[in-house]
């Protein structure tokens, strides 16, 4: 287990290497750069710009050279844990990310732990009870939520809250305990409004995996080996959850990696339109306003939290099927 641990992290590198570069191209790519955006919303105000001052800025932050010696005096100052200035916010990236970031993990992963628990136990009780009303009604909405965006989503229900309630679902806090000290007052208020956010932004993702549930164990179901034990009489439950259900779990725990940057990327959209203190205000901003070191660096975590994502599903694939820790070596 610790080989294939270390095999995995050692794969790691050169991919988190080339995550940083393609990560920074892609934020240089559109033409123009921050002291451009800058200066054509400035003429649009209608102010004078003295072109002597704005080469001088382009020089100050270094957008005047080229795009190789930018990268690696950005990668430079990165693996010395320095993410840079924000060009728009005047502050380091680091700060702004340190007050942002920590919310989208929370409503990420809070997403993540209901997408299992719900989509995994539905999963089982549709595809035991195959064309059933229970399974119609589950495969329409996991159609539905699949069908339908995060955004879109969103906008459905504060409709539906506030026709309801007559109150927005907006923030992740009561306006009482929106800069009040922590206590369990206020995590209690946090409960209370984590939930709404976190289902909106886990619908697709608890639907498709419904659908994958479903269809793994319908698959597994029809194996020699359940039909042996059915003939041999061992009670239902444990012939469900010994095998059927372990096997078609395998190829569930796998999607982690791929669930997680999903999820995250549905809490952008859900962020903008729930008002919530996540990364996504800021990350759109600094696209919108070409600040390349904070878009950069936002890009650069969530493309690393994918990989982490993918190394713990091999680690938990790992540890429910030995066979893959060993397919190596069999080899």
């Amino acid at each position: 287990m610790i080989r294939f641990i270390l095999y995995r992290l050692l794969i790691m590198i050169p991919t988190v290497f080339l995550i940083s570069i393609v990560a920074f191209l892609v934020i240089l790519a559109p033409p123009g750069d921050f002291i451009s955006s800058y200066v054509a919303q400035l003429e649009a105000a209608g102010q004078f710009v003295d072109r002597a001052q704005v080469e001088a800025l382009r020089a100050r932050y270094g957008l005047n050279q080229s795009a190789i010696v930018q990268y690696l005096k950005w990668i430079g100052r990165l693996l010395r844990g320095d993410l840079g200035n924000s060009l728009q916010w005047k502050k380091p990236v680091g700060e702004l990310l340190a007050e942002r970031l920590p919310w989208t993990l929370v409503l990420s992963i809070s997403s993540l732990i209901l997408v299992y628990l719900l989509g995994i136990p539905i999963g089982i009780i549709s595809a035991t009870h195959q064309y059933s009303v229970r399974d119609y009604v589950f495969t329409f909405f996991a159609f539905l939520g699949v069908a339908i965006p995060g955004f879109l989503s969103a906008l459905i229900f504060l409709w539906v809250y506030f026709s309801l309630t007559g109150q927005a679902a907006l923030g992740l806090f009561s306006r009482e305990f929106v800069s009040a000290p922590w206590s369990l007052a206020r995590l209690w208020d946090l409960l209370k409004h984590l939930w709404i956010p976190a289902l909106i932004v886990g619908l697709a993702g608890t639907a498709e995996l419904i659908r994958f549930m479903r269809a793994n164990l319908l698959d597994e179901l029809e194996k020699p080996y359940v039909m042996v034990a059915r003939a041999k009489g061992l009670p239902e439950r444990r012939r469900l959850y010994k095998y059927p259900v372990r096997v078609a779990i395998n190829p569930i725990v796998s999607t982690i990696g791929f669930t997680l940057p999903e999820l995250i990327n549905g809490a952008l959209l859900a962020s903008l339109v729930l008002g919530l203190p996540t990364i996504a205000p800021v990350l759109l901003s600094a696209l919108k306003d070409q600040d390349m070191f904070l878009a950069g660096s936002i890009v650069f975590i969530l493309s690393v939290l994918t990989v982490v994502g993918i190394l713990i599903s091999d680690l938990l694939l790992a540890a429910i099927d030995p066979r893959i820790r060993f397919g190596r070596r069999a080899d």
